[in-house]
């Protein structure tokens, strides 16, 4: 979620894939499609906007800047997205997170990113729907500065919810919800664990590796078909409200996917997924590009305290699903958006 303040004070929510990631990257979807499944969860990046008393810029995140303009930020989010949209200065910009914010694999970056597009819009009075700011931070990311990434994060966090999304190679968006499937949502919201490994990564330097696989290998390509058939797969028992194969799906496409790029995974993460899986996990994966950050697992509820109990160096995060995309908890524009 995102908070918005000029005060416009906004929380964007972070999210956790499913399957599909991967083919969410243009070298595959501007060729054969690609679509992912995934939620948001109930852990935000908070952007707060508000008016300066002069006309510079002050920044505050992990550290705090205090430049003239734009061009003088080393922040490359906020510098990228205040030369979109043509704003020079007299404001300050705060942001906080529930989860650190770098190497997670919860999509922290372009919930940021959002969620300060949605805050400067509120700021100077335009209302820009949610697909549309997911479009905007996709552009950000990739076009602007070029990062090695998919857009699979930006419009899961700008929208929220349960949703298979669907890219198309001429760069259209589709977004089916399942987050109204009250029945489908708890079968796995009961059914996820969620692990935090404390192992950071650098997840462009994965996905840089990967995307070049992607491009130049017809191994990698048919393995991202492969992904996606189990994503279309997932998603018709989805829409008959089952999840009963999510465990089986996720473990196959795991499989897949962790031959995509060095780095994916490792001999330890390995041995903790092989360990978690002797202990009653039917499936699982990496959030995010892999390495290290989150690792997801699905099991029947009775079987959770013993898979924790057998993997002591990890630590067990409560999650829940949030059903709404970027917004707007106070703004002083709110008659104007």
């Amino acid at each position: 979620m995102l908070r918005a303040h000029s005060n416009d004070h906004q929380p964007n929510s972070l999210r956790a894939s499913l399957v599909g990631g991967g083919t969410d990257m243009a070298a595959f979807y501007r060729r054969y499609g690609g679509a992912v499944i995934s939620t948001t969860i109930d852990r935000y990046v908070y952007v707060t906007v508000n008016r300066k008393f002069d006309d510079r810029l002050r920044v505050s995140y992990s550290r705090t800047e205090e430049v003239a303009t734009p061009q003088d930020l080393e922040h490359p989010i906020v510098r990228s997205v205040l030369q979109k949209l043509g704003i020079q200065g007299g404001i300050e910009i705060t942001s906080v997170a529930d989860i650190p914010a770098h190497g997670t694999g919860l999509g922290s970056s372009s919930a940021f990113c959002v969620g300060l597009l949605n805050a400067l819009h509120a700021y100077v009075g335009r209302y820009v729907s949610r697909h549309e700011l997911g479009a905007e931070a996709a552009e950000v990311e990739i076009d602007l500065l070029k990062e090695p990434i998919g857009k699979q994060d930006q419009f899961a966090s700008a929208i929220g919810g349960l949703n298979y999304i669907r890219f198309n190679p001429d760069e259209s968006v589709e977004v089916l919800p399942f987050s109204h499937m009250r029945s489908l949502t708890e079968q796995i919201r009961e059914r996820i664990l969620v692990l935090y490994t404390g192992v950071g990564r650098a997840a462009s330097s994965i996905l840089a590796v990967q995307r070049a696989n992607v491009e130049r290998g017809a191994v990698e390509q048919q393995t991202l078909l492969e992904m996606l058939k189990l994503t279309e797969d997932l998603r018709l028992d989805f829409e008959k409200g089952d999840a009963t194969t999510l465990g089986a799906i996720m473990h196959e496409s795991w499989m897949l996917k962790r031959t995509l790029a060095k780095g994916i995974s490792n001999e330890t993460i390995n041995a903790w997924y092989n360990g978690a899986r002797a202990a009653g996990a039917e499936g699982g994966k990496i959030l995010g590009a892999g390495g290290g950050g989150f690792l997801l697992l699905v099991a029947p509820p009775e079987f959770h305290d013993r898979i924790c109990a057998a993997l002591p160096d990890l630590r067990r995060i409560s999650v829940g699903f949030e059903r709404l995309g970027t917004t707007i908890v106070f703004s002083e524009f709110n008659d104007k958006v």
